[in-house]
């Protein structure tokens, strides 16, 4: 089923329900549940899934589906329920659920169509799990990972780009979670700590939306510790490439006001960084 026609399948439930429901016997039928599934074609199953996620059922709809692979593994319709089994897993915030039948659909038909679709499906299951930023943050890193999959994997299909987005929220969300915790760090005088964590936003995390906030709370842990060139250095990087924001000009302030520019200064590693990133020397 492609994109396209899996679009037709989702979108118009509604119509296909009721164009079934008047025409055709078997869908009436089929609602009437003394009557074994095995008495009825994977077609008339099928309608009767489409029926219930067309009513917000979603755990009824996977139950239909599954019937369906269970029941005629081997034809079309297994292959249509199975990626509709995860949809509507999804759909019931089963997350567990749909990653397995996503997964198995990559499995059985890695070169189908669809596949993409199950791929995006299977990242979907980590990625709408990422609540606070304060909670564990390892479906963060396989979100990452299922979405970078999707991208790489299939690059020119329609859920391409929608990963790319999914992936860069997720990566600054994990970029959110090293602030806090360093945030934490600062707050009760662990400037050491609290160094390491800032460090990870400016080494890993430089993309992010993070990394000017990082930038200056290494100049406030610099500085709280005395070391000068480090805080000077800081300031230096978050001039050249945040000039205009109000973190530059806190740092800045801090900066002058103990009589200190932000000037790359020593061997440090933010140094190192500077002399790398904006002077290109390498060596």
């Amino acid at each position: 089923m492609t994109g396209g026609s899996r679009t037709k399948v989702i979108g118009a439930v509604l119509l296909t329900v009721v164009l079934t429901a008047c025409g055709g016997d078997g869908f009436r039928l089929l609602r009437n549940d003394d009557v074994p599934l095995e008495n009825y074609t994977p077609e008339q199953i099928f309608g009767r899934g489409e029926y219930e996620l067309s009513r917000n059922r979603g755990e009824q709809a996977a139950f239909y589906f599954s019937e369906i692979e269970r029941l005629y593994p081997y034809s079309d319709w297994a292959k249509r329920a199975l990626i509709m089994q995860a949809f509507s897993y999804h759909q019931e915030q089963d997350y567990p659920n749909s990653r397995s039948a996503a997964q198995r659909f990559i499995d059985f038909y890695p070169a189908d169509d669809d596949a993409a679709y199950a791929q995006y499906l299977l990242a979907l299951s980590y990625y709408d799990q990422i609540d606070e930023i304060g909670r564990d943050q390892g479906l963060t890193f396989q979100a990452l990972q299922s979405l970078r999959a999707v991208i790489e994997r299939y690059p020119d299909s329609e859920y391409a780009t929608a990963a790319i987005l999914k992936f860069d929220l997720a990566f600054d969300h994990l970029a959110a979670k090293e602030m806090e915790i360093g945030r934490y760090y600062l707050r009760r005088d662990h400037y050491t700590a609290a160094i390491n964590r800032f460090r990870v936003v400016v080494e890993d995390f430089q993309t992010t939306s993070h990394t000017a906030e990082a930038l200056h709370r290494l100049v406030e842990a610099y500085l709280a510790l005395g070391l000068t060139d480090e805080a000077q250095s800081a300031g230096a990087i978050l001039g050249y490439n945040y000039q205009s924001t109000e973190w530059y000009q806190d740092s800045y302030n801090l900066l002058t006001g103990q009589g200190l520019s932000p000037n790359a200064r020593g061997n440090n590693w933010l140094s190192q960084v500077y002399r790398q990133t904006i002077k290109g020397e390498w060596i």
